[in-house]
């Protein structure tokens, strides 16, 4: 018996069962793994649609957990969490001032959209992987977001221009004025206004660390008082306030005149301040209308004014010069513009309260540096001679006294002499005394009697140096004094103060020079002109018409003489008119002018006083 050795090939079988049973295995591990891919898709699909209007779990904003909640929700949730710091109170601070505000009044809010939108954003981009990323990286760890506030800036103007207007001052700038009698400074105000946008700045500031404290100092921009020159002004004006001003002058002879005071209270009542332009800036101006005194200036003004006094001379023939004497003297008026000048000057002075009144000086026209040539002074140009013979020790001194008046004065060229202003006034205090005069209708005894024998000299010597006659009147009846020496009728010169003068006009070309001189041995007055002879003047012998003798002796009583006495107080005189003619020729020999002096004599009565009782009163009284 046989026995067959086995096989080394697999069997066919055997192999084909392993392969299959791989196929099963790599076939079914596909289907699971699309089973589980499919599982988990729509897993995600589902988790998906969950999250699809929640919150991804693990968003936490401002400690606030929002996973899973709806946008409703979530809203709730941060609202209820953060809506009680719109509520609460912010402080804003003025220094000492303050203005509580809730944050809402402030403009304060929840950003509560913005931050659901943040908080939604996650894992909710459209990108599903992405998502799946950001949602698991939520999950597992965490995802926190920061609350958010935000601040309406329309809300908070409107708050800071209202609070504004509370803090808004207007500035005052410094001022002075006078309060009983004093000068005071008003220092002013500072202008502040609130600076909104830099408050804004800090406001929005603190409300993102409100943490840290809720007072908010607000920005204000302050402008000061400007002063200018207030205490230079206020100086000045307690200057003018602080003493009375004292006006002073001297007299002619340097001797103080015054003081007149000024007060005060005249002062501060006189008083401006003002503020006026000054460049870019302003000043304070402190002035004094001294003007107000101008008046009162005016009403001293003539006491205080000096008439310039010209020189007076001889002239001496020998030498041609000229010899003072009497002293020229300047003239003064007061200035009344300076002198406020001065016034105001010291009230504003801190040195000296005086204030020398100004003036403005003449000088004479006629001093001792004078020459005789540079006036044309040379030569005797006029004279004339009278006498007064049986005149009265009172009539001589009158003769005295006026002639010495005019002695030595000089008229200018075009010049007019008037008798009466050289003169001055008849009075006891210019040294005249009574003498006869003739009034109405009578010769009595007045002051200055005897001064028309002087007037009458000068009238000769005017007449016959050819010089204008401007003014001239006679007497009323015939003056033997004045007919002495051979003299005639017509060239006598009357005046009666202030009423009657004598007046001439110097009308050449040269000065003239008068000289007096009183002969009291000769009982003869004597008038000399000089100057340089112009003309050469002749005057012809009076022309007597219509002569009316006198009327007889009119007696009259007094009863202080006694029984036989008579005493003659006014004489006798023919009337007449009288014509006395002049012809004036030139260097050359012909005649310039022709003219007369013309008088009209009224007949005159011879008076006689006797004692009560005496036969010739009856007789004038059985003649009347």
């Amino acid at each position: 018996m046989s026995y067959a050795a086995p096989s080394s090939q697999p069997q066919p079988r055997h192999r084909t069962s392993l392969i299959l049973w791989s196929l099963r295995f790599v076939l079914l591990s596909a289907i699971g793994a699309v089973m589980l891919a499919l599982l988990l898709s729509i897993l995600l699909i589902a988790w998906q649609l969950v999250l699809r209007d929640r919150v991804v779990p693990g968003v936490n904003v401002g400690g606030v957990d929002l996973s899973g909640l709806t946008a409703a929700e979530a809203a709730a949730a941060l609202n209820e969490e953060f809506a009680p710091l719109t509520e609460k109170i912010y402080v804003l601070r003025d220094g000492e001032r303050a203005w509580p505000a809730r944050g809402s009044e402030l403009g304060l809010r929840i950003a509560t959209e913005d931050m659901l939108g943040r908080a939604f954003a996650v894992g909710h981009s459209g990108s599903a992987f992405d998502d799946i990323i950001a949602q698991s990286e939520a999950w597992i760890s965490g995802q926190r977001q920061p609350a958010r506030l935000i601040l309406d800036e329309n809300v908070a103007l409107d708050y800071l221009r209202l609070l504004a207007s509370r803090i808004k001052r207007d500035r005052q700038d410094a001022s002075l004025r006078i309060v009983d009698g004093t000068a005071q400074i008003q220092p002013g105000l500072t202008g502040r206004e609130l600076n909104i946008p830099t408050t804004l700045a800090r406001l929005t500031a603190t409300l993102r660390a409100s943490a840290q404290g809720t007072d908010i100092e607000v920005a204000v921009d302050e402008r000061g008082p400007r002063r200018w020159n207030v205490e230079e002004a206020a100086l000045r004006l307690g200057t003018a306030l602080s003493a009375p001003v004292q006006l002073f002058a001297s007299d002619r002879d340097g001797g103080p005149l015054g003081p007149w005071t000024v007060s005060p209270e005249q002062i501060r009542a006189l008083l401006s301040v003002s503020l006026r332009e000054d460049g870019p800036g302003k000043r304070f101006d402190v002035s004094v209308n001294a003007e107000a005194f101008a008046e009162f200036l005016r009403s001293l003004a003539p006491g205080l004014i000096i008439i310039p006094v010209d020189g007076r001379f001889d002239f001496n023939p020998g030498t041609g010069e000229l010899i003072a004497l009497s002293p020229s003297r300047g003239g003064r008026e007061l200035n009344i513009e300076k002198t406020l000048e001065q016034l105001e000057r010291a009230i504003f002075s801190r040195e000296s309260r005086l204030a020398p009144m100004v003036f403005d000086y003449s000088l004479p026209r006629y001093h001792e540096g004078v020459s005789a040539a540079a006036l044309g002074i040379k030569e005797l140009v006029a004279e004339a001679t009278t006498y007064y013979w049986g005149s009265s020790q009172n009539r001589r001194r009158n003769i005295a006294v006026g002639a010495g008046k005019l002695n030595g004065i000089i008229i200018a060229p075009g010049e007019e002499f008037a008798f009466n202003h050289h003169l001055g006034a008849i009075t006891p205090e210019a040294g005249f005394v009574d003498g006869a005069v003739i009034f109405g209708a009578r010769t009595v005894t007045g002051i200055g009697g005897g001064i028309c024998q002087v007037s009458t000299t000068v009238f000769r010597a005017a007449f016959g140096g050819g010089f204008a006659i401007s003014e001239r009147n006679s007497h009323g009846y015939r003056v033997g004094y004045y007919e002495y020496a051979g003299a005639g009728p017509g060239l006598d010169a009357a005046i009666w103060q202030p009423t009657s003068d004598l007046r001439f006009l110097n009308n050449t070309p040269h000065h003239l020079l008068i000289e007096s001189e009183f002969m009291g041995a000769k009982d003869a007055l004597q008038l000399r002109f000089y100057s340089t002879r112009h003309w050469r003047t002749v005057v012809e012998p009076p022309v007597i018409r219509d002569i009316v003798e006198a009327p007889p002796p009119r007696y009259e009583e007094n009863r202080a003489l006694l029984a036989g006495q008579a005493r003659q107080v006014d004489y006798a005189a023919q009337g007449a008119d009288v014509w006395v003619y002049r012809n004036v020729y030139d260097s050359e020999g012909n005649l310039v002018k022709r003219d007369q002096a013309y008088t009209h004599y009224s007949p005159w009565q011879a008076v006689f006083e006797v004692a009560p009782g005496d036969p010739r009163l009856e007789a004038e009284a059985d003649a009347e």
